[in-house]
């Protein structure tokens, strides 16, 4: 498969070579020193900008988190999913009416008249759309070059190349993450904090994840840090007296911190000094912050991505404590792969997702960062537009919210599929590659680059983290896949 092999990067190979200088690749000063004094920083980060990943695990069914609207749309989608007459909920397809007040308004107007809502439950990030300060990305996956449904048939792949294991989850939830199968170490966001580490005053807390270790967050040198809602991990026999005594507290963290003659030995007691420290730094950055405190408090309760979206607001206001001008974070929920009740089932995650990253929002707006804070959602993969009976398949393409300040919103990027299940008699419909799974017409490279350019990312180092983005854009004579889609400000 022709995908750009990451050691064939300047940046990139260099950066590898910072990490290898440092022996363990554990992001050592030495190695930042290194690559901030061998290559001058990416980026001019003067001021302040966070991206934030909300990964929806499982794969969400594009048809019903972004619902056609417009009635010849509705129709032909209400058919395809078994709805009731009169546009009545029925099978796995939503009531026209029950769509009503999360119509999507935008600035302008699709062509053909085309018309979105939002799933019902999601009446939040409907609300923030409207508002102008969310929008739409319409039929984006993972693609290695552009494609038509023709090309997607054809059996010669070196021409055609397609993404690694189509509908696999954990090698298209890896392949969204770092544009690679399963196995995979290096993700895009580890790569925006590598170029990002030379700007932090502490550089391991550049890359942070809310939701246990993943592959999006780890870079050639930038390590995902990782910890829960609740706070920084600790170990407990470290952080307390043991037996009721603060002599073997002290004793204890003298043997896990002290130097040793063995390397292994050496080695396990540095990055255990390093852990503590980092927590206590967080622990004290944090403590300005309550989460029982404005604007943390209007966090939705009993809701597990809000409560790491609350944890990343805390962190947020806490950046200048923390000495920090990028950050790239991870939060996720699961419990997308509805092949049965998908209705009420993705209706309950939805609205954890809309509640959430509306709280999310709004708490940036009350921190005044809304316009250097955004947060966009992905997923393994889209679903069919067919049934199954109760729920939908495996798919490819997506739609996916960005969501901030800086996003200009209130409007759809990308192309309006036709609502179809790819019938081969319809040439027209190239979007589609089988029981409605969506070929997409955005790769993740371009939403990616999208992303970064507003991150800070120069022209000639996005090529560098995102191995596919040269067949795309103008460069590669593609003026209808742009290498920017134009959804950031």
């Amino acid at each position: 498969m022709p995908l750009t092999p990451p050691e064939d990067t300047s940046r990139r190979a260099f950066l590898r070579r910072a990490s290898q200088l440092a022996m363990t690749g554990a992001a050592l000063p030495m190695a930042m020193n290194l690559a901030a004094m061998g290559e001058a920083a990416a980026f001019d980060a003067t001021d302040y900008k966070a991206l934030v990943c909300v990964f929806l695990y499982g794969g969400s069914d594009y048809a019903n988190t972004v619902v056609t609207y417009d009635d010849p749309s509705y129709n032909a989608y209400h058919t395809i999913r078994g709805g009731a007459p009169n546009q009545a909920a029925g099978g796995i397809a939503l009531g026209k009416s029950s769509l009503a007040a999360t119509l999507l308004k935008p600035t302008t107007a699709l062509a053909g008249a085309r018309q979105y809502a939002l799933n019902p439950a999601m009446t939040g990030l409907a609300g923030l759309f409207n508002a102008g300060h969310a929008a739409v990305q319409l039929n984006v996956g993972p693609l290695v070059v552009p494609l038509t449904r023709a090309q997607y048939n054809s059996p010669d792949r070196n021409t055609y190349p397609t993404p690694p294991k189509l509908f696999s989850h954990n090698d298209q939830q890896s392949v969204w993450q770092s544009f690679y199968p399963e196995g995979a170490k290096v993700g895009w966001g580890g790569n925006l904090g590598d170029l990002a580490l030379p700007g932090n005053a502490n550089s391991l807390f550049t890359c942070m994840s809310l939701s246990g270790n993943t592959v999006f967050l780890s870079g050639d040198s930038a390590l995902a840090y990782q910890m829960s809602p609740g706070g920084a991990a600790i170990v407990s026999s470290l952080a307390y007296n043991v037996y009721g005594s603060a002599a073997v507290n002290q004793a204890m963290l003298q043997l896990v911190q002290q130097s040793r003659t063995h390397v292994l030995e050496n080695e396990y007691n540095r990055v255990m000094k390093r852990s503590i420290s980092a927590g206590a730094s967080i622990t004290s950055a944090l403590a300005p912050f309550p989460a029982s405190s404005a604007p943390f408090n209007a966090f939705p309760a009993s809701n597990s991505l809000g409560d790491q979206l609350k944890m990343v607001a805390r962190l947020i206001a806490a950046r200048t404590s923390l000495g920090l001008k990028r950050q790239v974070f991870f939060v996720s929920l699961g419990g997308f792969d509805l092949h049965d009740n998908l209705v009420s089932s993705q209706a309950t995650q939805l609205g954890m997702v809309s509640a959430a990253m509306t709280a999310f929002y709004n708490a940036t707006a009350a921190l005044g960062v809304a316009n250097q804070v955004t947060a966009f959602t992905a997923s393994d993969f889209g679903r069919s537009l067919t049934s199954n009976g109760n729920g939908s398949d495996h798919g490819w393409g997506n739609h996916h919210l960005m969501v901030g300040g800086a996003v200009k919103g209130k409007a759809f990027y990308g192309t309006p599929p036709p609502v179809s299940v790819g019938d081969t008699s319809a040439p027209q419909d190239q979007w589609h590659v089988g029981q409605g799974r969506l070929l997409p017409s955005t790769s993740v490279d371009q939403y990616a680059a999208t992303l970064a350019k507003w991150f800070g990312v120069a022209d000639t180092d996005l090529n560098a983290i995102l191995p596919n983005l040269k067949n795309f854009g103008a460069a590669a004579n593609r003026p209808n896949y742009p290498a920017n889609l134009g959804f950031m400000a």
